[in-house]
């Protein structure tokens, strides 16, 4: 399916053109009917000669409705552009296309209407003229009389010319929806209705709702319909009418969202690219224009080719939803205008919206000033989460970078830019990854491609730079601690993670392999780099071993461990190094204790008392409690009640 918006100026036949083209009435208030003119967005379908399928959102055109007009335009790929042949180009001509320019919009018709009451070739020829000035020059042209049918057959083919050569959807990208109307169907609820310009919507499917009310929930698809028709699963392009479960219909309308659950970055700042439209010149009435003579959607007022300054406010138009947004330019500090455009250059700016917004970079809008009700500007999302313009001459240097951006997302810009970031929060944030690799099977492994600064590992995408300057980080931080602490020459997991600066205690393992480090135990260090213990120390446990030996049970009291200079680092060194048992309560055996009692309990009548253990291990309370818990602990013995414990067959 196709989806096209009218456009031009009032009464020039946009509503009874499409009227004729599907026999479908677009006009769906009485008040429209009675005064012949479209108020608020149409819709209506049809199928083509080729059998493709295709609906219409006929936009009203008059200056009143200009809003509605672009919520119209805005989430389509192609316009069907009216001019009526007894009063060729017009006042809302001129600022309909140069809201089509604002939005990017590349395909489209330009179609002559009431051909029965004119000569059409005047009006042909001056508006082919502006669409020529616009960038527009190759879209097809046909006259018709949607009163006598005159051309009709020629527009359906011209049509399905159209169609076919619109680019392919990203029917695999996330869904995003934006809504532009709302009401109750009895015994269904909630009905919303919109042009799903991405990605792909079926029954059952979660979505999440994102309102002007700054409010958000999760719904749940009841049923759909397009084109009149229920249906399982559309695919964008497509006008589509989705039944909500979950919410009411007033608490829904024009401009509010419905995206793929946690698949959408939302923001409320971002970079764009400002651009001049309407710079091809035109009047009411004439059609033909001089180029270079701004008007419609421009930076500033330009007069006598000066521009004056960006409003700091202005109302910025995106899908069916305009918001308030403020405007802070971005320019290199040499520029001599930092809110001023040639009507042949673009610019840079920061837009700061009153509430998060699911945008992606690509994403057109209209900056217009609300006060004066003109246009201002065309904006097209280069970045959705920029970063912060804190320090003196930040905003040159992010006019710079955006530059570099003005192509389409930069992948390794932006993780460069990051030197980490989750392959989640790429996709959400607009990027393509074409292929994403299976886990890195060696050190050069995990790279997206053989030119590409970015590596895959694991979930995340990590810079090439900032993985070696990672992988250096970790074996000088193993040296160090290796060199300063004998006693503990490995990091733990987690001070290894907060030395290095690594996002992710998961990187932490490839990494240890690529900086040459091993992992035992939850630790990270140098490849066999044990405990050392300082000769004092080596002295002092070489004497509890020695007095173990003879009595295993007989654990030294604090105050021969305190004169034997065994503190708690010594200890867990020594632990470490498989040269002692500790157990709760500071109690110290040697690693061979357990496996001698289980020799000495097995041969006591079963069960056993904690007080039987006691007298035949030849010691106290406070070394038989814990070695038990120890051994119920391995599964060796079995506590059957408060007293009674017996050894496991």
């Amino acid at each position: 399916m196709a989806v096209i918006a009218t456009a031009g100026h009032v009464d020039h036949g946009k509503s009874a053109l499409v009227r004729a083209l599907t026999g479908i009435e677009p006009d769906r208030w009485q008040e429209e009917r009675r005064r012949g003119m479209t108020i608020d967005l149409g819709y209506a379908w049809t199928t083509l000669p080729s059998g493709a399928e295709v609906a219409f959102v006929d936009v009203p055109g008059h200056e009143r409705f200009i809003g509605n007009m672009i919520a119209g335009l805005g989430p389509v790929p192609a316009v069907l552009f009216v001019v009526a042949a007894d009063e060729g180009w017009r006042q809302q001509s001129e600022e309909h296309l140069t809201a089509v320019e604002a939005l990017g919009l590349k395909h489209g018709l330009l179609v002559v209407t009431r051909s029965d009451l004119a000569d059409p070739d005047a009006a042909l020829g001056a508006a082919a003229e502006r669409l020529q000035a616009a960038g527009l020059g190759g879209w097809e042209a046909r006259a018709v009389s949607a009163r006598t049918g005159q051309g009709l057959p020629e527009l359906r083919s011209a049509l399905d010319r159209l169609v076919a050569g619109l680019p392919e959807p990203e029917t695999d990208a996330p869904a995003r929806l934006w809504v532009d109307r709302s009401f109750t169907v009895r015994g269904s609820g909630t009905v919303v209705t919109g042009t799903l310009g991405q990605g792909r919507i079926g029954v059952g499917d979660r979505l999440r709702l994102v309102t002007q009310h700054e409010t958000e929930r999760v719904l749940t698809v009841r049923g759909l319909e397009s084109l009149g028709r229920p249906r399982e699963e559309v695919s964008s392009v497509a006008r589509v009418a989705l039944n909500l479960r979950g919410v009411s219909a007033d608490e829904i309308g024009r401009g509010d969202r419905l995206v793929g659950a946690g698949a959408w970055h939302t923001t409320a700042v971002v970079d764009v690219e400002l651009t001049v439209v309407g710079a091809g010149g035109g009047h009411e009435g004439s059609g033909a224009g001089q180029v270079g003579q701004p008007v419609g959607l421009q930076v500033g007022q330009v007069e006598r080719g000066q521009a004056t300054a960006l409003p700091t406010h202005v109302m910025a138009h995106v899908g069916t939803l305009a918001i308030e947004a403020r405007v802070r330019p971005l320019a290199p500090a040499d520029a001599p205008s930092s809110t001023s455009l040639s009507t042949s250059s673009s610019s840079t700016a920061r837009l700061t919206f009153g509430r998060a917004l699911p945008l992606r970079p690509g994403d057109r809008l209209i900056l217009r000033d609300a006060g004066a009700r003109r246009g201002l500007a065309g904006a097209r999302v280069l970045d959705t989460d920029p970063p912060g313009l804190s320090r003196r001459g930040s905003a040159a240097r992010r006019a710079l970078d955006l530059a570099a951006l003005s192509a389409g997302p930069d992948l390794d810009r932006e993780v460069g830019r990051r030197g980490a970031m989750t392959v989640a929060d790429a996709l959400t944030l607009g990027h393509r990854l074409e292929t994403i690799p299976d886990e890195e099977t060696g050190p050069a492994a995990g790279a997206l491609d053989d030119a590409s600064k970015v590596h895959r590992r694991g979930a995340w995408l990590v810079d090439a730079a900032q993985w070696l300057d990672w992988v250096q980080a970790l074996r000088a931080g193993a040296e160090n601690q290796a060199r300063t602490d004998p006693l503990q020459p490995s990091l733990s997991l987690e001070a290894a993670r907060a030395a290095v600066g690594v996002p992710d205690r998961a990187l932490l393992a490839r990494l240890a392999v690529e900086s040459g480090l091993e992992v035992v135990d939850g630790r990270v260090g140098l490849p066999g780099v044990r405990a050392a213990l300082d000769p004092r120390t080596e002295a002092g446990l070489q004497a509890i071993e020695q007095r173990l030996q003879g009595a295993p049970y007989a654990a030294p009291e604090q105050h021969d461990l305190d004169a034997a200079g065994l503190g708690p680092r010594q200890l867990a060194a020594a632990e470490k190094a498989g040269r002692v048992l500790r157990l709760p309560g500071e109690v110290v055996l040697l690693p061979s204790a357990p496996a001698r009692a289980m020799r000495v309990l097995a041969a006591l009548p079963q069960p056993f008392t904690t007080s039987e253990a006691r007298q035949a291990l030849d010691s106290t309370r406070r070394t038989v409690v814990p070695l038990l818990e120890h051994l119920d602990g391995r599964g060796w013995t079995r506590r059957l009640d408060g007293t009674h414990r017996e050894v496991r067959r």
